[in-house]
């Protein structure tokens, strides 16, 4: 059976996305056709680019995610995608895990962000109008300060169960910088020579300005 041209294309496509997920090399020539290959080309005229895993495991734990909350009750499933629950804590923070039990004893399915650093500071007086924590956001209200009466208020308000009903195999994320910080490689100091003086850094003031 002859098959057209653009009968063949949606059939093409589809090969060449199952070959590149499963490569770990993508290799362009001088004439710029493209080869995915699982193995190390031995070519030095083409442009050989490794296939990271961080793309792929961050699509796998989206995956995971939309699993994890596919299998919740509907009344659970709706108030997490109308009302989003994030939670702002700092360290030595009581207040902050008296609030953190709250919504894992409600079973509340949130978002932990740790304040920790003066950009930390700016980026939660931005999202809740004041440098307080712990800070709640249900969706777009934000609460400042912890008040067991005006927390079970408001996820009553937007339709989070009174009760947990999260299945056993919930699992939270873990807590994550307010402000995402890129990680860089710093090269340790050149040893002292014998007899020479050293210094050393002092640590980081704390972030300035947070309150508890």
């Amino acid at each position: 059976m002859k098959l057209s041209a653009r009968a063949c294309l949606p059939w093409l496509g589809g090969l060449l996305l199952a070959t590149a997920a499963q490569a770990q090399y993508k290799v362009v020539g001088p004439d710029g056709s493209v080869t995915y290959t699982d193995r190390p080309p031995a070519s030095a005229n083409a442009k050989i680019t490794p296939i990271g895993r961080t793309a792929q495991a961050a699509a796998a734990a989206a995956a995971a995610a939309a699993n994890a909350e596919s299998a919740l009750p509907l009344e659970l499933r709706t108030a997490m995608q109308r009302h989003p629950v994030t939670l702002y804590t700092g360290d030595g923070c009581t207040p902050c895990d008296t609030g953190r039990r709250l919504l894992q004893q409600r079973g509340v399915p949130f978002v932990e962000r740790r304040v920790s650093t003066d950009e930390d500071v700016v980026a939660l007086e931005r999202l809740i109008g004041a440098r307080t924590v712990p800070g709640l956001t249900i969706g777009n209200q934000p609460i400042r300060g912890f008040n067991e009466v005006d927390w079970t208020s408001y996820l009553d308000a937007a339709g989070y169960p009174k009760q947990s009903r999260l299945p056993r195999s919930w699992q939270a994320q873990p807590p994550r910088p307010l402000v995402e910080r890129a990680t860089a490689t710093v090269a340790p100091p050149p040893a002292a020579e014998p007899g020479e003086a050293t210094s050393e850094t002092p640590p980081p003031p704390p972030p300035s300005g947070i309150r508890f």
